[in-house]
């Protein structure tokens, strides 16, 4: 004979697994839900607090290729250096602290120095008979334009006059510094061409085309330079 089982009299009847889990998923639910709020109010106050803060968005285009060319060239030695750019500029009735800047920039870059096997003529190069000795004719070293370090170029101090700071603050493209990367790069090239960075170039030349050569046979090697250095 089969019995069934009753709760008792006033006591709740027991919820079914369904609505249980029901229950827990609503629960997790409003718990993310909280969260996601605090987040955001989060950020809202931060915004708040620093309503002037500036963001960085970059729209550039994409970087076109303009144009390819073989370079026939050995880069055989690099100077390394730094110059401070002490300019200023004066009115001719009125006081420093009226109208007149004076800036001091460092500027620091590299000069190549390289020779150019383009230019070489038919003769250049001579072998003799028993393919035992070579004589290589090539034209000194030349000097590449500097090229300036943006990341250790930068102006170090700067004096304006009342009328130049109103005239910046006024103007919608403020005074740039193209006038001072221009003699930085001027006073390099001046430095490089009066330094031994030539000299060096040629030396290096020398030294390589005598080593390569040697591993292709040849026993007496000659490098001759062009008598303008």
């Amino acid at each position: 004979m089969n019995r069934q089982t009753q709760a008792p009299q006033g006591s709740p009847a027991p919820e079914p697994p369904a609505r249980r889990s029901w229950r827990g998923w609503r629960l997790l639910a409003g718990l993310l839900f909280a969260v996601l709020i605090l987040v955001v109010g989060a950020r809202l106050a931060l915004s708040w607090l620093d309503p002037f803060g500036e963001r960085t968005v970059d729209r550039s285009g994409p970087v076109l290729l303009r144009s390819i060319q073989n370079l026939s060239r050995f880069e055989a030695a690099t100077g390394n250096f730094q110059v401070v750019v002490d300019l200023e500029k004066d009115a001719a009735f009125l006081p420093d602290a009226i109208k007149g800047t004076r800036t001091l920039f460092v500027g620091a870059g590299n000069v190549d120095a390289y020779v150019d096997f383009g230019a070489l003529a038919k003769d250049a190069i001579t072998v003799s008979p028993d393919r035992t000795s070579v004589t290589v004719r090539l034209p000194h070293a030349q000097l590449e334009k500097p090229n300036l370090d943006n990341k250790r170029s930068y102006v170090f101090a700067q004096q304006r006059g009342l009328l130049d700071r109103v005239s910046d603050f006024l103007s919608s493209s403020p005074q740039n510094q193209q006038e001072l990367y221009v003699l930085a790069e001027k006073k390099i090239a001046e430095a490089a061409a009066s330094s031994d960075l030539r000299a060096r170039a040629d030396e290096n030349t020398r030294s390589m085309l005598e080593g390569m050569l040697r591993t292709l046979g040849f026993t007496d090697v000659v490098i001759q330079y062009s008598s303008e250095p």
